[in-house]
C-alpha cells in the first residue's frame, strides 16, 4: 500500500510506502488525515495504518529540472488537443511538432504541443497558420510538473485520496 503526502498547506507532494509514512508519524514529523481502515501493530503500539498524511512542519524540496518526455507534455497540455481542446487519454493524443521536422523543426518543449489525431492529420506538415489551425496556447517548458498529476487521472487512485487530488493538481 501507498502512502500519499501533503505538504502543510495540504498539497500534494509525493507518494511514499506506508512503512516510511509510518516512520514519519512515529518521530513527529506528519500526522494522518485518511486511514485504509486497517491497523499497524508492533509490540509496543498500534496505529491506523495512513493513506495521507500532512507533514507537520515545512519542507524545503529542490525542484529538479523537467524531463522532457511524452507524458510530461501530455501533463502539461492537461491530456488536451491544444487545436481543438478535446479532453482525452493518453493513448489517444500524439504529440505533434508545431515547426514540422521536415522544415527543420526541433523536438523540444517549445515546438511540441498534444494533438488529438484528426487534427495531427489535417495538420499534417505544414505549421498551424498554414493550416487554418490555432493553438490553444503557446508551447513553452514548464518551470514544474505538479508531481501527482498522472496519479489523480489514472484509475487506480486509493479512495481515501481523492478528496486531496483535484483534477487541476
Amino acid at each position: 500500500m501507498q502512502t500519499l503526502v501533503l505538504d502543510q498547506g495540504y498539497q500534494p507532494q509525493r507518494i511514499v510506502p506506508w512503512q516510511r509514512a509510518v516512520c514519519l508519524l512515529y518521530v513527529g514529523k506528519a500526522e494522518v488525515l485518511e486511514d485504509y481502515g486497517e491497523h499497524v501493530n508492533s509490540v509496543s503500539f498500534s496505529m491506523p495504518m495512513p493513506a495521507v498524511v500532512r507533514m507537520v512542519r515545512s519542507t524545503h524540496r529542490r525542484r529538479s529540472d523537467v524531463r522532457f518526455s511524452r507524458t510530461h507534455v501530455l501533463m502539461r497540455d492537461g491530456h488536451r488537443c491544444q487545436y481543438c481542446g478535446v479532453h482525452t487519454r493518453a493513448d489517444e493524443l500524439t504529440y505533434d511538432h508545431v515547426l514540422p521536422r521536415s522544415r527543420g523543426g526541433p523536438t523540444s518543449w517549445e515546438n511540441i504541443v498534444a494533438a488529438c489525431r484528426p487534427c495531427n492529420a489535417v495538420k499534417g506538415s505544414r505549421t498551424p497558420k498554414e493550416a487554418g489551425m490555432k493553438l490553444l496556447k503557446a508551447p513553452r517548458k514548464p518551470a514544474w510538473l505538479p508531481p501527482l498529476r498522472a496519479v489523480a487521472l489514472s484509475q487506480s487512485m486509493p479512495d481515501a485520496w481523492r478528496s486531496f487530488l483535484s483534477a487541476d493538481t
